[in-house]
């Protein structure tokens, strides 16, 4: 039976790609105990898709897909490390994109909203996560976009909560005893 994350991958109409090898001399993700934490590239069949530098060769547009590629692919890699089953992750932690740019290239944030947004929209609420965007002269291969994330996971054999509370809202400072302090 398809969990609730394999029914919202296939209302969205995505594909997840099976499990690649890495390139060179690492490893397409790490699991270690509950974190998961992997970096992918826009590849297909181990073929670069998109290539060059936004805001010179690729439009801020074409960036955006380039970055969802990359999400679904470092989907493909989480499912792998969740023995097949998305309903254990918890959250996604934190998403850090590096993207080849042309110089003077201010957009990063746009780019990476195609990744996040993606996130966002296959996890829920449990897909809303911290995030860095930089730019870069060059990145291997000449590749648009490339991206890491963390995300915790729940044990072998457990589901996470449908909808996992948010853990980032502020909290007001507390004293010794964690009462609330007045400002």
């Amino acid at each position: 039976m398809a969990g609730r994350v394999e029914k919202r991958l296939k209302e969205l109409g995505i594909e997840l790609p099976t499990a690649s090898s890495s390139l060179g001399n690492y490893v397409p993700y790490v699991k270690t105990g509950n974190l998961v934490w992997s970096v992918q590239a826009p590849l297909v069949n181990g073929k670069a898709v998109y290539t060059g530098r936004v805001g010179a060769e690729v439009t801020i547009e074409n960036a955006q897909k380039c970055a969802r590629l990359v999400a679904i692919n470092i989907l493909g890699q989480l499912r792998h490390a969740c023995d097949g089953d998305l309903d254990r992750v918890r959250r996604c932690i934190r998403v850090g994109g590096f993207i080849n740019v042309a110089p003077g290239f201010t957009g990063h944030s746009q780019v990476m909203n195609g990744a996040s947004d993606l996130i966002v929209a296959v996890l829920g609420e449990a897909g809303k996560h911290t995030r860095f965007a930089l730019g870069l002269a060059s990145l291997p291969i000449d590749m648009t976009v490339n991206i890491e994330a963390i995300f915790e996971i729940a044990p072998p054999g457990r589901r996470a909560a449908a909808q996992a509370p948010s853990r980032s809202a502020p909290r007001a400072p507390s004293d010794a005893r964690g009462r609330a302090k007045r400002r």
